[in-house]
């Protein structure tokens, strides 16, 4: 103690930042890696704290792309979720096998997101041209948004 002032260490502090940020949600080990990386001081191996943290199970590459799958798939389409994948830092190999899942649940998505934005067939171009351009920011792929805007009218319900 310094003055009456606890010492700081700044690997436990590092530790304990890591900690917190995983006790609120999943992270990638890139995105982890890129919020504590302004806190790391001089002697802090961070590659070796994230190591420790991988071998003791707290920090996990498939619970994260599982997790986000999971939730993101009720709203996006793959391609959207594919992309928020990468840029989270995770390898093409891994989401190609996590969407795996959310491409076979795509049309359930797809009428979702139509239903809770639209409800009804496009009375005409201009409105299928809308309803086309929303699904896809949504992720959806084209051939996917045509093929169920070429369904029968019933379909829609």
């Amino acid at each position: 103690m310094a003055w009456g002032f606890p010492v700081a260490n700044p690997a436990a502090d590092l530790r304990a930042r890591a900690l917190r940020l995983l006790a609120r949600r999943e992270h990638s080990r890139a995105e982890l890696r890129r919020k504590l990386s302004p806190h790391v001081e001089g002697g802090i191996d961070l590659e070796a704290l994230l190591d420790d943290f991988t071998k003791r199970g707290w920090l996990s590459e498939e619970r994260f792309v599982e997790q986000t799958v999971r939730a993101k798939s009720r709203k996006y389409g793959p391609l959207k979720i594919a992309n928020h994948l990468r840029e989270k830092g995770i390898g093409e190999a891994d989401i190609e096998s996590a969407l795996s899942q959310a491409k076979s649940e795509e049309g359930e998505a797809l009428a979702s997101a139509w239903r809770t934005r639209f409800g009804r067939p496009p009375a005409d171009d201009a409105e299928k041209a809308k309803q086309v351009r929303f699904l896809q920011q949504r992720g959806f792929p084209l051939e996917s948004v045509l093929r169920f805007l070429k369904a029968e009218p019933q379909d829609f319900a």
